[in-house]
């Protein structure tokens, strides 16, 4: 079959297709397409991330933690009048889940609170960048920070959620599922304290270099 020639007063056109064809492909290209609903700006965003935190997540066991804590305490910490600041249990919760993720650096932290949803979950959706989270470890709870790592990583252990090697020998992170991890102790649990402290110095040490 010869190709059909469509001629205007501008320009001849070679169609490839005959007429026929071309009407179906032309009214496929009309009907409605159909895509799963997507809209990222939608509100409601914010609520559903707490479904992708699982009941035994160890940034719930951080939640917990630091809820308990009176706000007194830590309001005592701040100075009236100024610009508002974050949050002090929005700061404490974002940066232990840090530590608990072994990092320890306040841009990897910012970056944190970016990309992970536990986090996101655990700050609100807010995002203090690493000079708020430096200065607020560094200047305005730099005691407290330490004693709550060491109360944190105590607390995991003491509930059988992670074993001492687990956090500062092997390397790995602790896991989402926490609660799938066994209590494994085999020294003496004078000694194993012993040992937790100085592991827990050691790491502050670290933790105190950087910024």
């Amino acid at each position: 079959m010869r190709n059909q020639t469509t001629t205007t007063k501008q320009y001849t056109m070679q169609l490839t297709l005959p007429l026929g064809d071309l009407e179906e492909e032309v009214s496929k290209r009309n009907l409605p397409l159909t895509s799963k609903p997507y809209d990222n700006k939608q509100t409601q965003m914010i609520l559903d991330l707490e479904l992708f935190t699982p009941d035994h997540h160890v940034a719930r066991v951080i939640d917990e933690m630091i809820e308990a804590l009176p706000d007194e305490q830590l309001f005592a910490h701040y100075v009236g009048g100024g610009r508002s600041s974050y949050h002090p249990k929005m700061m404490l919760k974002a940066i232990l889940y840090g530590y608990s993720q072994k990092i320890y650096s306040c841009r990897g932290i910012e970056k944190l609170l970016r990309e992970n949803l536990p986090a996101m979950w655990l700050a609100a959706m807010q995002q203090p960048d690493f000079r708020a989270l430096n200065d607020f470890r560094g200047v305005r709870m730099k005691a407290f920070m330490d004693e709550l790592f060491e109360a944190m990583i105590g607390k995991l252990i003491a509930d059988n959620h992670i074993t001492m090697e687990q956090y500062f020998l092997d390397g790995t992170k602790i896991e989402a599922d926490a609660n799938k991890y066994l209590f494994v102790w085999n020294k003496s649990t004078l000694r194993s304290e012993a040992k937790l402290k100085e592991k827990v110095q050691e790491t502050l040490a670290h933790i105190h270099t950087l910024t």
